[in-house]
C-alpha cells in the first residue's frame, strides 16, 4: 500500500503544474496550427527550463509560482525573420544613415554633417540611398560626393546592398582607374570617356570594400547589441542570418558566452571561403540554449533590380543593352552547392531575376536527385520568376524564402525594369503556395525595416502602409492572414531546421512569444501594419518591454 501511495505521489509531482514557474493568462492567444488553421488560446504554462508545458484554452486554469496577467492583449508566437543580416542591421546604426534621402543634395548635406562630427574617422561609411526615390532619379557619382567630402575616402552603399558609390579619395585608395577591368559578376560604371564614375555594382564593390578598415571586436559587439534591440522591439525572436562572416560568427559566439544573446540566430556562412573557415566539418550543434547555430551556406546567383544586376532571361525594358549579371556559371554554382551539401550544410542561394531563379532551380533539381529533397534547399528572394518555373519548386523540395515588403517597395521599379507583360511571376506568393512549395517570410533587413507587421500587412493586401495601390498590386497573389502568419512562424522555423524548437507555442518548444497592442487577426491590413509590440519574451523570460504601453484592445 505504501509503495502504491509513494508511486502515485511521484507521478503527481512529475505531472504537477508546480513544475512550471510562470503562468501567462487572460491572453488573446493566436497562432497557426499544424493544419494551417488559426488556433486561439487563453494562456501558457511555462516551465523552469523556459519551455512551454501547456497551452491553456478558455475556461482552463493552472497553478504556477508566478502569474502574469496579459490583460486581454493579443499574444503571438515570437515572429521569425527567415532572411536578415544581423550585423548589417547593427552596423547601419553606427554609420551614416541615408534611408529616405530625397535627392543628391540631401545625401551631400547628410554627409557633410556626418563628416564634421567624425573628424577622427579615416574612412566615412554609410548606407541606405535609393536613387529611385530622388527627384533626379539617377545614380550618384564620385563627383557628387567630392562636393561634400574630398579629404577622406567615402563609401556609401545602396539600400539593397548591391551597389556602392565611392568618392575620388576612395577610388584612389582602391586603385580604381579607367584601366580597371570589371570583375566576374560585377561592374565598374564608367562615363563617356571610360573613367569610373564612382558607382560599383555587385562584385565590383569588393574593389573598394576590401580597403575599408574592418570594424573592431568592440564595434561588432556594439553592433550586435543594437541589432538585437531593434529586432526584439518589433517582435522578432529568431532570425536567419544570411551571410555570416568569420568575424561576425566570432562576435555572436562571444555574445552567447557572455549571456548576451536574446535573439535566436540561425547562421548561414558567407560563401565557400567562410564555410571552410568556420564550419569545415559541417553544421554546428545548437549553442547557448538554442540561441545560435550555423547550419548552412549563402551563395549568390545574381544582383538586384535596383542596380540592374538581377539576371533576366530577356533584356531590361528600361535598358535593353543589358540582362543583368550572371554571377556564376552553371557548373560553378553546382560545384559550390555540392561541396556544402556534401558536408551536410543547408544551401541558400540569392536569386532575384528570372534567369537566376531558373539556374538555381536547375541546380537544386540535380542536388535533390543526389541528396534527396529533404535537404530543404532555399532560394532567397525568388522575386522575378518565369511562371513556368514555379511548379518545379515542390518536386525538388525547394523553399521560397521571400520578403513581402520588397513587393511594396519595388513594384514601381519592377514595372519600369520589366514592363507590364513580365510581371506574372513577380512576388508570386499565392502561386508558390498553390504549387505545393513552402513559403518562408522575412524582411532582408537592413534593406527593409525588420518590422514584420508591415510585411504581414503587405502579404494579405498587396498594398503598402498607405494603402497603395488601390485594390492591391496583382491582387490574385494576396495571402490569407493564416498563410502570412504561418510564413513568419511555422514555415520560417521549418526553413531553418528549427521547427522542433520554435515557430509555435506547443509543449516542449521554447516559450518565445510577444504581446501586441491590437487583435491583428480581426483588424484591416493597414491597422496590422501599425501594430506595436508591447513585450517580447524569450525562453519564458521578458527580454524587452515598450516604455509607454498602449491600452489593450479587447479580444473580439
Amino acid at each position: 500500500m505504501k509503495r502504491r501511495l509513494f508511486a502515485a505521489a511521484i507521478a503527481m509531482l512529475l505531472s504537477s503544474p508546480a513544475l512550471a514557474n510562470t503562468l501567462i493568462d487572460n491572453a488573446n492567444g493566436i497562432q497557426v496550427g499544424p493544419d494551417g488553421k488559426l488556433q486561439r488560446f487563453a494562456g501558457l504554462l511555462v516551465g523552469n527550463d523556459g519551455k512551454v508545458v501547456r497551452v491553456l484554452h478558455a475556461g482552463e486554469s493552472a497553478q504556477a509560482d508566478t502569474r502574469v496577467d496579459a490583460q486581454g492583449r493579443t499574444l503571438l508566437p515570437g515572429l521569425i525573420d527567415a532572411h536578415g543580416h544581423v550585423m548589417g542591421l547593427g552596423m547601419a546604426a553606427l554609420q551614416l544613415d541615408l534611408v529616405g534621402t530625397t535627392s543628391v543634395g540631401d545625401v551631400q548635406q547628410r554627409l557633410k554633417v556626418y563628416a564634421a562630427a567624425r573628424t577622427s574617422d579615416s574612412w566615412l561609411i554609410g548606407r541606405g540611398w535609393n536613387q529611385e526615390l530622388w527627384k533626379e532619379s539617377r545614380f550618384p557619382t564620385a563627383a557628387d560626393l567630392d562636393v561634400a567630402v574630398s579629404d577622406r575616402p567615402v563609401v556609401l552603399e545602396r539600400v539593397d546592398g548591391h551597389a556602392v558609390v565611392a568618392n575620388s579619395a576612395a577610388l584612389k585608395a582602391a586603385g580604381i582607374t579607367g584601366a580597371t577591368k570589371d570583375p566576374v559578376g560585377g561592374k565598374v560604371e564608367r562615363d563617356a570617356n571610360g573613367s569610373p564614375t564612382g558607382l560599383l555594382v555587385d562584385a565590383a564593390m569588393d574593389l573598394v570594400n576590401s580597403k575599408v578598415p574592418p570594424p573592431s571586436p568592440a564595434q561588432l559587439a556594439q553592433a550586435l547589441d543594437k541589432a538585437q534591440e531593434q529586432l526584439l522591439a518589433v517582435g522578432i525572436t529568431a532570425t536567419g542570418d544570411m551571410g555570416t562572416s568569420a568575424s561576425h560568427w566570432a562576435a555572436m559566439q562571444a555574445a552567447g558566452q557572455g549571456g548576451k544573446l536574446n535573439v535566436r540566430i540561425i547562421s548561414y556562412a558567407f560563401d565557400v571561403q567562410n564555410m571552410r573557415a568556420v564550419v569545415p566539418n559541417g553544421p554546428t550543434p545548437w549553442l547557448f540554449a538554442d540561441r545560435l547555430r550555423m547550419g548552412g551556406i549563402k551563395l549568390y546567383a545574381d544582383g538586384a533590380l535596383g542596380s540592374r544586376g538581377a539576371w533576366l532571361k530577356r533584356p531590361y525594358a528600361d535598358k535593353p543593352d543589358t540582362r543583368g549579371l550572371q554571377f556564376l556559371k552553371d557548373s560553378e554554382l553546382l560545384a559550390k552547392a555540392d561541396e556544402a551539401a556534401s558536408h551536410g550544410l543547408q544551401v541558400a542561394v540569392h536569386a532575384i531575376g528570372d534567369a537566376a531563379n531558373a539556374q538555381v532551380i536547375s541546380t537544386y533539381e540535380q542536388l535533390s536527385k543526389k541528396y534527396g529533397k529533404d535537404r530543404r534547399w532555399r532560394i532567397e528572394h525568388f522575386q522575378i520568376v518565369d511562371p513556368a518555373d514555379i511548379p518545379r519548386l515542390s518536386p525538388a523540395g525547394i523553399i521560397a524564402s521571400m520578403q513581402p515588403t520588397h513587393q511594396t517597395s519595388d513594384r514601381l521599379m519592377a514595372e519600369k525594369r520589366l514592363g507590364p507583360d513580365r510581371l506574372k511571376g513577380a512576388y508570386a506568393w499565392q502561386t508558390v503556395l498553390k504549387s505545393g512549395a513552402r513559403l518562408a517570410f522575412g524582411s532582408d533587413y537592413p534593406v527593409e525595416s525588420p518590422n514584420p507587421f508591415p510585411g504581414l500587412s503587405a502579404a494579405i493586401s498587396r498594398q503598402d502602409v498607405d494603402g497603395q495601390p488601390a485594390g492591391g498590386w496583382i491582387p490574385s497573389e494576396r495571402l490569407t492572414f493564416e498563410q502570412a502568419l504561418n510564413a513568419f512562424t511555422r514555415d520560417a522555423a521549418y526553413a531553418g531546421f528549427s521547427e522542433d524548437k520554435i515557430g509555435a507555442l506547443e509543449p516542449g518548444k521554447w516559450a518565445d512569444f510577444i504581446l501586441v497592442d491590437r487583435n491583428i487577426g480581426k483588424v484591416d491590413a493597414r491597422s496590422v501594419a501599425k501594430t506595436q509590440v508591447l513585450q517580447t519574451w524569450v525562453a519564458g523570460k521578458k527580454v524587452w518591454e515598450r516604455t509607454t504601453t498602449a491600452s489593450a484592445e479587447p479580444a473580439r
